[in-house]
């Protein structure tokens, strides 16, 4: 019978503790090697939580796959803060450009449900308004209006 565990891990710092090493233990599997494997393929993610999804089967051989962050967890890294605003309303931490969000929507391509890459940047400048992040200057709501109406068309154009 095949086994499939899925977790939220520290990129690149995966530890045998809680959560992967009480649920991998009872499976039977080499909990070092997972773990090993997991550090080596979320290394590029590292200081985010990043998801896993590990498939164990009869054999107790073992496949990972190596999810993307949340997009909040990816605008948090590409613009250096640690935290969002307490009172994003009144607090700003920092500017999102179009070049930064671009990157964004790129990485989380497989998750998105836009078709486009306008609909995707759409989505990242969405969820700057709970960390209190601006877009190019201009608060998100004002930022998606600016997107619709086709002022950054020149930076969005190409297929996602």
């Amino acid at each position: 019978m095949t086994s499939v565990l899925e977790a939220l891990v520290a990129g690149g710092a995966a530890t045998p503790g809680p959560p992967l090493g009480p649920s991998l233990g009872p499976l039977g599997v080499n909990v070092k090697a997972v773990i090993e494997e997991i550090n080596k393929q979320t290394a590029a993610f590292k200081g985010m939580q990043v998801p896993v999804k590990i498939t164990i089967d009869d054999k107790k051989q073992f496949t990972i796959k190596v999810g993307t962050p949340p997009t909040s967890a990816l605008i948090k890294k590409e613009l250096g803060v640690e935290t969002g605003s307490g009172t994003p309303n009144t607090k700003t931490v920092g500017n999102l450009t179009v070049k930064q969000a671009v990157k964004i929507a790129h990485m989380k391509k497989s998750d998105t449900l836009s078709k486009n890459l306008k609909g995707a940047v759409k989505e990242v400048v969405g969820t700057c308004l709970p960390l209190g992040v601006t877009f190019e200057g201009l608060r998100p709501k004002e930022a998606i209006a600016a997107i619709n109406s086709g002022k950054f068309d020149s930076n969005l154009n190409e297929q996602l």
